[in-house]
């Protein structure tokens, strides 16, 4: 008498148990699809670029690409920030940049894609160079490169450093 008690409560847990991990499997997937599908905002991504170095930076314009192939590809918006400071902003340098053809280039095709210019790394090269530091036709400067990182990341931004 006591094994078919056992018997019938282990059934009936695991028909519980069976039909909860169903159901919520069923209510979960259609929660992913129908975000995607009703996506109102663009996707947001900033990346950071805060090392002199070609590789780095045509790196984080391979992450640019990407991304916007990405997005491009299921349908959905993206909107893209590469901040620049320290000796990161040779990156955006008119008179120094190695990827600055890629820079115009890629703006030309992606209109959601922005540069900024961290100001008071600007100011503290043409004290050091004693000359004033051009920059790219893409670029926006910003008072400072860390605090614009920040303050998109507090909007939701996602942040990549590659």
């Amino acid at each position: 008498m006591n094994r078919s008690i056992v018997g019938v409560v282990s059934i009936a847990l695991a028909l519980v148990l069976s039909t909860q991990i169903s159901s919520s499997a069923k209510i979960s997937a259609p929660a992913k699809n129908s975000a995607a599908a009703n996506q109102k905002q663009p996707h947001r991504l900033v990346i950071q670029v805060d090392v002199n170095d070609p590789a780095v930076m045509n790196l984080a314009l391979n992450n640019v690409s990407n991304v916007a192939q990405h997005y491009s590809e299921i349908g959905q918006k993206v909107e893209i920030e590469v901040v620049a400071f320290g000796p990161g902003l040779h990156m955006l340098r008119d008179d120094t940049s190695p990827v600055k053809a890629r820079i115009k280039s890629m703006s030309e095709t992606m209109p959601q894609l922005a540069f900024s210019a961290c100001g008071n790394t600007r100011e503290n090269m043409t004290r050091t160079e004693a000359k004033e530091i051009p920059l790219v036709s893409q670029a926006k400067v910003v008072k400072a490169g860390v605090v614009r990182l920040m303050e998109l990341q507090e909007r939701g931004w996602s942040y990549l450093r590659p």
